[in-house]
């Protein structure tokens, strides 16, 4: 097998698992745009959402997993709700964004991924989101706190962090939550089904 034929063969790979994921609806798409028009954040995007379905059923790996636009998406499923033919565009987006995570190379917005790490480790060891904890995972993994420190802009952290705190919207010691049993095994059943 010729290198040229195997590229095309892991191309159709990619699209293939794609497809299993979200369905066959994905080829369904006529590219009317709507979603695109639709996205609240298709300015910041590199490539349009009917860009990226076209991309995945012409099996465009790289293209895909290389955009910031994978990345960029809020998953607020207006794409979804607009799409004529009931593509979940936004599930499409969600597996692309775990695609690239599971290949190892450094996303396009590197510190997507990181806040998407932290906000689930959060959740996972209090069973609810505690601001306070996952800021302070997220500064470390990401490099923040130290640009922060160079530049001054943690003092804009400060005084909005101090206004919330006086508000009771941000707790110093994560709040007790009832279900944390229940939410780390619904974690641990999503890891045995990922691995399945």
């Amino acid at each position: 097998m010729d290198a040229k034929t195997d590229s095309l063969n892991k191309d159709k790979r990619f699209r293939d698992l794609v497809v299993e994921a979200v369905g066959d609806e994905l080829f369904a798409c006529y590219q009317c745009y709507k979603c695109s028009t639709g996205c609240p954040l298709a300015f910041a995007m590199d490539i349009l959402p009917h860009q990226i379905i076209r991309s995945v059923v012409f099996g465009q790996k790289e293209k895909v997993l290389s955009s910031k636009t994978i990345w960029m998406c809020a998953s607020c499923e207006t794409c979804t709700t607009r799409c004529p033919n009931e593509i979940d565009i936004a599930k499409v987006m969600d597996v692309l964004r775990q695609i690239q995570m599971e290949s190892g190379k450094l996303a396009n917005q590197p510190r997507v991924p990181i806040f998407h790490n932290a906000f689930l480790d959060s959740i996972k060891k209090t069973g609810r989101i505690h601001e306070l904890s996952m800021l302070q995972a997220y500064s470390r993994k990401s490099g923040d706190l130290k640009e922060k420190l160079k530049t001054g802009e943690w003092k804009n952290d400060v005084r909005l962090g101090s206004k919330m705190f006086l508000r009771g919207k941000l707790k110093i010691i994560p709040p007790r939550c009832a279900g944390v049993k229940e939410v780390r095994k619904i974690f641990e059943e999503a890891r045995g089904h990922k691995k399945a």
